[in-house]
């Protein structure tokens, strides 16, 4: 068991190139970015534009810069973002799109599957008022903890507030699985939107990076924002053809991770008192507080990696996880609370 790979379910972002990945990178045509000569970013660009059917993309360095580009994009100082409470966005991007963009965030509390409702979201919007910020911007996830949202309600939600003069916005770090899931084109799912951000640095298993797309218009601002956010990166070829490689190549596949996610809880669902949750390629487990720490160092001693969160724990699959590893997992679990 000692000489065993790490089964590592602390999230898809720690998937590495594979072999495949490393060639395109060695083989990637480059040029200087910022003048718009690297050919292996402007295809990336192209690329994912077109698979979410829009006018043009723009390749950053990750997620969280695509998100606070499209937030400072859309917004002027002083306006307002609504969004999810627990949206990555408002939740997990160090306060980004106030800090930097002194753009106010307005969360609004999310069901149980992660969604918002076209009567809540439009209650929140500020009336015409100098005391007020201005309602600028409806920002949306997909999927949300691993939930998939459904379409239909993004497309009512996007309706709902245009009429008010309020652009939309998708963060689809894991869009793809949500695609995947729903069986629908990505660019069908994203049609409502007038920006969508795409990461590839997640389950489609690219090191760095992600794609935000939109209007023509909307990526030329954000093209000199992003300027402005240091994401300039010249060269960036090598890095944008593991994107390329990964559009290319690791879509339909994240169906695995998502039967792999099955098979995984349905072995924790077997320990007795564990309350066991699976959506898409995420489970999720709620030990006993006093289990925490114990169970962690126990599974980290058969090689198997978890996060901390704390009391609902994540467990993320990937392409680097494979069958047996499930399995070693199912077991070191199962050892535990033995």
């Amino acid at each position: 068991m000692t000489n065993a790979a790490i089964v590592d379910l602390r999230s898809d972002t720690v998937t590495r190139p594979s072999a495949a990945m490393y060639q395109a990178m060695r083989e990637a045509p480059v040029g200087d970015d910022v003048y718009g000569e690297d050919e292996t970013v402007n295809r990336l660009e192209a690329s994912a534009a077109q698979l979410l059917g829009k006018q043009a993309g723009l390749f950053l360095s990750s997620a969280t810069q695509a998100n606070l580009a499209a937030m400072l994009t859309h917004n002027a100082r002083g306006e307002e973002v609504l969004l999810g409470d627990c949206y990555h966005i408002f939740e997990s991007e160090a306060g980004g799109t106030s800090a930097l963009g002194g753009i106010i965030m307005h969360p609004l509390a999310t069901d149980a599957a992660g969604g918002l409702s076209p009567a809540q979201v439009l209650a929140a919007i500020k009336q015409d008022d100098p005391h007020l910020p201005i309602t600028r911007t409806l920002a949306l996830e997909n999927t949300v903890a691993g939930q998939v949202q459904d379409p239909l309600q993004h497309r009512r939600l996007a309706e709902a507030v245009r009429e008010q003069g309020i652009r939309v916005h998708l963060d689809g770090a894991r869009l793809m699985n949500a695609a995947v899931a729903l069986a629908l084109p990505a660019a069908e799912i994203v049609a409502p939107f007038d920006s969508v951000m795409l990461c590839l640095s997640k389950g489609l298993g690219a090191p760095v990076g992600a794609v935000l797309c939109g209007s023509d218009a909307f990526i030329a601002r954000a093209r000199r924002l992003r300027k402005m956010l240091g994401g300039g990166m010249r060269q960036a070829g090598v890095l944008a053809a593991c994107g390329l490689y990964a559009l290319e190549n690791n879509i339909e596949r994240l169906a695995q991770d998502h039967a792999t996610a099955g098979r995984l809880a349905a072995g924790l669902a077997q320990i007795d008192g564990l309350p066991v949750s699976h959506e898409t390629n995420m489970v999720f487990i709620e030990p006993r507080a006093q289990d925490l720490e114990p169970l962690q160092q126990h599974l980290r001693r058969q090689r198997v990696e978890i996060g901390r969160q704390s009391p609902r724990i994540r467990l993320v699959t990937h392409l680097d996880v494979d069958s047996d590893g499930i399995e070693r997992a199912i077991a070191a679990f199962h050892s535990y609370f033995r």
